[in-house]
């Protein structure tokens, strides 16, 4: 019997268009029926250079599906290259060309000595989600343009973490990783976001090794670049946000990379004094707003669940009720991720349900007894629920509809500070 899955928090393999949209100056193209852009497109911040409405799109019908699309995807990547100025052509096929046998890998090769690159991932629907679809994009790139070097650049880091547009907070967290690497001394490589397209993705191969911030999402691109580039990799589950996860970070990527420990830890020093400071101003506020010094659920994908639950319990002293992670992690890795929930200070051990099915969540939601008001993280979904139980709601997974985010992040020192700002800001509005 068929069942319904109910307010699921990802999109088909094909919104790894987003993915191709976040670097610079790089044009998907799609094989894919008509509409498929729109309906995986974001309404806030995914307009740019190139909208998801000009995306090129051979826009299959009943007849491709007979006769095939191959001829279509031909003359849609031809024109591409003749009318859009872009960097990197990135093909992506949907479900119908799939499905009916359409060869579009060998239509792309023919455009191997095209002046601009032009690669190609399988992204059909029914292969995963966008998760899986974003590692099919860095995937093509692995495979398909860059090429073993023999350079090393000393210092040089490729950082990879959020999952571009999925995560409305993925500008700002790379741009804070980033700042935070580069106070070790290194010098960071992202491929996302302003000014780090095409020239950054050469780069790639002469990294001195690969920094992965994310429970699983990627952890297969860095060990395909490890075994074609010869790259090692530093692999961090936890999402670094507030003083005690930051400092963690920064000390395990300065060991990994050979920086003096005096300088790893004065940079800690310098970064712990001015956020307990700023605490400490408002230790009287979460003390007396203990309404929300109860119990908290975070609702979001492996990244921001665990990053966030831990940063809730080791920072702020929150005890966690069930946490969800709601991005289909893939089964192999759920076990490390369940062990990484009970890494906890305190001694405190958080529950861990990895449910896709939006009416379940909200049942277990309603049927917890958080001694209190709750605190709720979660997608846009999770406002109703938690407003019904009078609870403290926070819109930080997708889908965001509360707010508009240009570059803000939760990452680091400063990124926990803003989290605290807006749950506090929040539990204090109840009141006036």
């Amino acid at each position: 019997m068929a069942k319904l899955l109910d307010k699921q928090r990802y999109k088909c393999a094909l919104g790894a268009m987003q993915t191709v949209q976040a670097i610079e100056r790089a044009l998907p193209v799609l094989h894919s029926g008509p509409g498929c852009a729109q309906k995986l497109s974001e309404s806030t911040g995914s307009s740019g250079y190139f909208s998801p409405n000009i995306f090129p799109c051979t826009s299959i019908n009943e007849k491709d599906v007979v006769f095939g699309g191959v001829k279509k995807l031909r003359s849609t990547i031809d024109n591409a290259l003749k009318v859009v100025d872009a960097d990197l052509y990135v093909v992506l096929t949907g479900c119908i060309p799939e499905i009916v046998g359409d060869d579009s890998g060998e239509v792309v090769s023919e455009f191997a000595d095209a002046d601009k690159p032009v690669i190609y991932a399988p992204t059909a629907g029914f292969k995963g989600n966008n998760y899986k679809g974003h590692e099919q994009v860095i995937d093509a790139i692995i495979d398909q343009y860059l090429k073993k070097s023999d350079k090393k650049e000393k210092g040089l880091v490729n950082i990879w973490a959020d999952v571009p547009y999925q995560d409305l907070f993925w500008l700002g967290n790379l741009r804070e990783l980033e700042n935070l690497v580069r106070e070790l001394g290194l010098t960071p490589n992202t491929i996302f976001g302003y000014k780090r397209g095409i020239e950054n993705i050469k780069k790639i191969p002469e990294a001195e090794f690969n920094l992965l911030i994310s429970p699983w999402v990627g952890l297969s691109n860095v060990k395909k670049m490890e075994k074609k580039f010869g790259t090692p990799y530093l692999h961090l589950k936890t999402l670094p946000v507030g003083a005690t996860e930051t400092s963690k970070f920064l000390r395990e990527v300065g060991k990994f990379a050979g920086v003096e420990e005096e300088k790893v830890e004065a940079v800690i020093k310098e970064h712990e004094d001015y956020y307990y400071y700023l605490i400490e101003r408002y230790a009287d506020l979460f003390l007396e707003n203990r309404v929300i010094n109860k119990q908290f659920t975070i609702v979001a994908d492996a990244l921001y669940t665990l990053g966030l639950t831990k940063f809730l319990v080791n920072d702020l002293g929150l005890v966690p009720a069930t946490q969800f992670v709601v991005d289909d992690t893939p089964q192999k890795y759920r076990e490390e991720i369940t062990e990484e929930f009970k890494k906890l200070n305190f001694g405190i051990e958080a529950n861990v349900s990895f449910e896709t099915d939006g009416y379940k969540i909200h049942e277990e939601i309603k049927s917890h007894d958080y001694h209190g008001y709750p605190l709720v993280l979660g997608g846009y979904y999770e406002k109703e629920v938690t407003e019904s139980l009078k609870g403290n709601f926070l819109n930080i997974s997708w889908p965001v509809q509360d707010k508009v985010v240009f570059d803000r992040s939760y990452v680091g020192y400063s990124g926990g500070i803003r989290l605290i700002e807006d749950i506090y800001t929040i539990a204090v509005q109840r009141f006036n």
